[in-house]
């Protein structure tokens, strides 16, 4: 599904709202809407989103540099390029934190600062053999 799908995607569902005594809201039976996932991303994942989403910004002129998307993000100069640098990552390994599962319980299956020495590697044949990517690809 691409992103355009993806977007236009729309649920449409009836149901029933009532007001009962003290303000109370109350959904017809069989109504209500569906439950959320269970689970979270892992914090790794939704860094390099947000690096995708820094680097588009700045690629489009919303914003002019990283030092003016630090100020606005209020966090140092130094953490937003940590942040930045998850770009250099292979593209494959991009894709595999990405498309990581939800994770229920415990711990992520690789910390950011593990992907962010990897990040470090400049070749990315050499970045796909590093243990913490056998991991998350296991994963």
């Amino acid at each position: 599904m691409n992103s355009a799908t993806a977007d236009t995607a729309c649920v449409t569902r009836s149901f029933t709202v009532s007001r009962h005594i003290h303000g109370r809201r109350n959904i017809a039976p069989g109504a209500a809407p569906p439950s959320p996932p269970v689970g979270r991303l892992p914090r790794v994942t939704k860094l390099l989103a947000l690096a995708i989403h820094f680097d588009e910004l700045i690629r489009s002129g919303a914003v002019s540099s990283q030092a003016e998307l630090a100020r606005l993000g209020q966090v140092s100069r130094p953490r937003l390029t940590q942040i930045m640098n998850l770009l250099q990552l292979a593209p494959e390994i991009q894709d595999e934190i990405l498309h990581q599962p939800l994770v229920t319980s415990g711990r992520d299956p690789v910390t950011e600062k593990e992907i962010r020495q990897v990040s470090c590697i400049h070749c990315w044949k050499k970045q796909v053999k590093q243990e913490a990517v056998r991991r998350l690809t296991a994963s």
